[in-house]
C-alpha cells in the first residue's frame, strides 16, 4: 500500500527493529533505563536544553508541559488551528482546568503580534490569569519563520510569560531551514519533539527544558498514566531515528515537491500549497468518494475530502510518487 494519509503511518525497518530487539533495558519509573537515559541525554545536547523527559505520545508531552506551566485557572495562547488546541481533546481545559485562548492564524502559519499581545489578559480577577504562549513548528507543513519566532518568545517574556512549542514536526523544519534543533529550541521554555512521525520511530515524544519544568512534567506524565517501566525498546527506536533518519527527511520534502509538480498538471484537481512533506489539494465534492475508491483500488490510501492533504515519508519513493501521479491523471482523464 501507498499510504498518503500522515507520516505517522510508516514501519519500524528491518535495521529500527534489530536496534528494538538488542535495546538494554531497566525500569524507566526508577530512572534506570539505559536506553531511555540515552536517549534524553541524546536530545539535550542536541537542543541545548537541560534536561529531557521520553513520553509515550505527543500529546501527552504537550499536556504535561501545559500542567507544568500553568495553574487551574490560568489561560494559555494558541493558535486556533494548533495541535494542542483544536486535535488533542481539549485535554489542557478538562484535565488541567487550564483556558485555551485561541487565535486566529497569519497565511503563513504565525500568530500575528498584535493579536497576541491584544490578547493578554490584565491583571484582574474578572480574568483567567494568562500564563503561557503555545507555538508550533511546522505548521500544516510550514516552517515558522525563526525571526518571527524570536520575536514573539520575546514579546511572551515582556509580559512575563512562559514558552512552549509543539515541535512535533520541527526535525522537518530544522532539515528544511537548514537550522540546527539547538536553534529553533533556543527561544522556549520546553519543547516537544516527536519521534514517531517523518523519523519514523513507532512512538513516542521527547520533552526538552530546564530542570525544574522537565521534572514537574514528569510528575503530571505519572498523574495522566505515563509512567513507564522498559521503555529502553522504544527508546532504542528513537535513537536509532535520531541517528539514522534525521537527514534523510529532506528525501521527503523533495518527494512531496515532486508529488505536488505532478499533480498540478493533473485538471480536475487545484494544488494549494506544499511545504516540507505535505501537499495539500483542493478536489471537487462530487469526486471525494469516486477518487477515494478508485485510489484504495490501486492500493494508494489517500484521505480525500474538504481537506485533502498528501503527506510523504520514508516509505514513499520516487516510485510511489509517480504511480499516485498516474493513479490521479488516470482518474480525471477518463
Amino acid at each position: 500500500m501507498i499510504d498518503l494519509r500522515s507520516d505517522t503511518v510508516t514501519r519500524p525497518t528491518a535495521a529500527m527493529r534489530a536496534a528494538i530487539s538488542d535495546a538494554p533495558v531497566g525500569d524507566d519509573v526508577y530512572g534506570d533505563d539505559p536506553s531511555v537515559n540515552r536517549l534524553q541525554a541524546m536530545i539535550c545536547e542536541r537542543t541545548g536544553k537541560q534536561a529531557a523527559a521520553f513520553f509515550p505520545s505527543g500529546t501527552q508531552s504537550n499536556l504535561a508541559a501545559i500542567m507544568a506551566h500553568c495553574a487551574r485557572g490560568d489561560e494559555y495562547l494558541v493558535g486556533q488551528l494548533a495541535h494542542t488546541y483544536k486535535f488533542e481533546g481539549g485535554g489542557a481545559a478538562v484535565l488541567g482546568s487550564i483556558q485555551p485562548q485561541p487565535i486566529e492564524h497569519a497565511e503563513d502559519g504565525s500568530l500575528p503580534l498584535a493579536k497576541l499581545e491584544e490578547a493578554i489578559k490584565p491583571v484582574n480577577f474578572h480574568f483567567a490569569r494568562t500564563r503561557l504562549l503555545a507555538l508550533e513548528n511546522t505548521f500544516g507543513g510550514q516552517v515558522i519563520d525563526q525571526d518571527y519566532i524570536v520575536e514573539a518568545c520575546s514579546l511572551a517574556r515582556r509580559y512575563g510569560l512562559a514558552t512552549h512549542l509543539d515541535g512535533a514536526r520541527i526535525s522537518n523544519a530544522a532539515v528544511a531551514s537548514g537550522l540546527d534543533l539547538a536553534t529553533l529550541c533556543e527561544p522556549f521554555d520546553t519543547v516537544s519533539i516527536c519521534l514517531s512521525k517523518g523519523l519514523g520511530a513507532p512512538q513516542g515524544s521527547l520533552l526538552v527544558g530546564s530542570h525544574e519544568l522537565v521534572e514537574a512534567s514528569v510528575r503530571w506524565r505519572k498523574m495522566l498514566g505515563g509512567g513507564m517501566r522498559q521503555s529502553g525498546m522504544m527508546a532504542a527506536a528513537g535513537l536509532y531515528a535520531l541517528e539514522h533518519q534525521f537527514d534523510r527527511l529532506a528525501d521527503d520534502h523533495r518527494n512531496a515537491e515532486r508529488l505536488a509538480a505532478g499533480l498540478a498538471e493533473v485538471g480536475g484537481v487545484k494544488v494549494l500549497r506544499q511545504a516540507t512533506n505535505m501537499v495539500f489539494l483542493e478536489v471537487p465534492e462530487a469526486h471525494w468518494q469516486g477518487l477515494g475508491e478508485w485510489l484504495r483500488e490501486r492500493d494508494i490510501i489517500v484521505s480525500v475530502g474538504s481537506r485533502t492533504r498528501l503527506v510523504t515519508h520514508l516509505e514513499i519513493g520516487e516510485k510511489e510518487i509517480d504511480q499516485v501521479i498516474a493513479a490521479f491523471t488516470t482518474y480525471f482523464g477518463r
